[in-house]
């Protein structure tokens, strides 16, 4: 029997100014392999941040053989996955002298560096290419976004604690030891990259071409998927119903975003005195959301999720990080309460503060069992998407009560194209932040000619054995 055809890795959906990635098919082939060939998909490398720490007695497990079956409070959301995770303790992370007074500048800086700045030119950013980039330089030409760095809040915070420059506090991403990545905070402007679209929204400010450039992005995206019908013709029946699913999402994802555009305008309005609805006088107006400070933040960090598990399936990119918040008095009102992450981090062990602060990580963990659950749920190779990704979630704290940074929280998920062994709890991991990075890049296939940061060693013990 002849070789079925393979439709090439690299084909996409197009339109006038507009292409859209399409996710693996059975009769696709990726990037690297030898033509008619099926060939293994790659391993993706996914970052996702929460400053301060954790509340230690609600994370870490009780014990290797309990933590299947009960988990402790933060990680119950996930649950339906934790046989795709792995947690160790044990992990420390950089130690902070001569910069002892600027923890929080250091927390997210060396979290992807494992490095300090330069203490000699504190004023000017000088610390490390970031891990996320160091994978982007060897695979990202494989892509048509080499990397992508989402956050939830602008990185626009200042201080200067120890001299040290205010772009440390709200960076992990660095191209260079001198040039930090910002990141994406606009849902909108992810999706026009993820399209290949100029973005336009920003730009538009209050002159009202904001909606038009939005409307005119949302024609394109029909013209786009309406030449889909073409494609499905000339698929399998499993492709065709795989498409399917595939452009409902997008359609789904779309109309997420364009309905908090549209609440967003709503709230501004309203709260400049212009009525914009027809709901009955005694109804509250419209919630404001926006970032970071919207009711709704989860609303905010799932459409990012989905944004990266989008990436990631239709092979527009290998590699992302998304900073969740950053140390810089962010809130959360959707949990009940308005005082921000920071201050109740700083408990000493008051119960109502420590109970907050357990509420937030088990929030911001919700968020990435959430993006995890999506990447399990989608069919990929032989396996599922999650399968063949490295999902990190963590902290650059250990105790945000007293800044310390010897066992640093981790998640990982996903079993790196079969190099991690998942469904389990190291306790007793000995290593640094540095050791982690070096050996998740290796597990991800990505040669390195020097260890990342302080790193000594890789951790042998989270690989797969043979």
């Amino acid at each position: 029997m002849s070789s079925p055809h393979l439709i090439d890795r690299r084909t996409c959906l197009k339109g006038i100014g507009v292409a859209l990635a399409l996710p693996l098919f059975e009769s696709m082939g990726w990037a690297e392999p030898e033509k008619k060939k099926r060939a293994k998909p790659p391993v993706r490398l996914g970052f996702m941040y929460m400053p301060h720490g954790v509340i230690m007695d609600q994370f870490w497990p009780a014990s290797p053989e309990t933590f299947l079956a009960s988990p402790p409070p933060a990680l119950a959301s996930l649950g339906p996955v934790l046989d795709q995770c792995l947690l160790m303790k044990g992990i420390a992370g950089v130690p902070i002298s001569p910069f002892n007074g600027a923890p929080h500048a250091l927390e997210l800086s060396t979290w992807l560096t494992a490095r300090l700045p330069d203490a000699d030119r504190r004023s000017q950013i000088n610390i490390s290419i970031s891990a996320d980039q160091i994978a982007a330089n060897y695979v990202g030409h494989l892509t048509s976004l080499p990397s992508l760095e989402l956050a939830t809040m602008p990185q626009t915070h200042k201080e200067n604690q120890e001299g040290l420059n205010e772009g440390y506090y709200s960076h992990c991403s660095y191209r260079s030891a001198t040039q930090a990545v910002p990141a994406e905070t606009n849902p909108r402007s992810v999706l026009n990259r993820l399209f290949g679209l100029r973005d336009q929204t920003d730009r538009a400010g209050a002159s009202g071409q904001s909606a038009q450039a939005g409307a005119l992005d949302r024609k394109m995206l029909d013209l786009v998927l309406g030449g889909a019908k073409d494609l499905r013709r000339t698929l399998p029946r499993d492709d065709q119903h795989k498409l399917d699913e595939y452009l409902d999402s997008v359609r789904s994802m779309e109309r997420r975003i364009a309905a908090i555009e549209f609440r967003q305008k709503e709230a501004a309005l309203e709260k400049a005195g212009v009525s914009v609805s027809k709901r009955y006088a005694p109804d509250a107006p419209p919630i404001e959301i926006k970032i970071p400070l919207g009711d709704k933040r989860s609303e905010y960090m799932q459409v990012m999720c989905d944004l990266n598990v989008l990436a990631f399936q239709t092979d527009t990119t290998r590699v992302s990080t998304y900073i969740g918040s950053t140390p810089n008095g962010v809130s959360y009102p959707e949990l009940g309460f308005s005082d921000t992450h920071h201050s109740n981090t700083h408990h000493n062990h008051e119960a109502e503060k420590v109970r907050k602060v357990a509420a937030i990580t088990a929030f911001n963990i919700a968020q990435f069992a959430y993006m995890i659950k999506r990447m399990q749920g989608i069919r990929e190779g032989d396996g599922t998407l999650l399968d063949n990704c490295i999902m990190m979630w963590g902290s650059g704290l250990e105790d945000g009560n007293k800044h310390q940074r010897e066992n640093l929280p981790f998640i990982l998920a996903g079993r790196g194209g079969g190099s991690i062994s998942p469904g389990r709890f190291l306790p007793n991991v000995r290593g640094n932040q540095g050791d982690l990075l070096t050996t998740l890049l290796g597990c991800a296939g990505v040669p390195l000619d020097r260890p990342i940061g302080i790193a000594t060693k890789e951790i042998t013990q989270i690989k797969t054995t043979v």
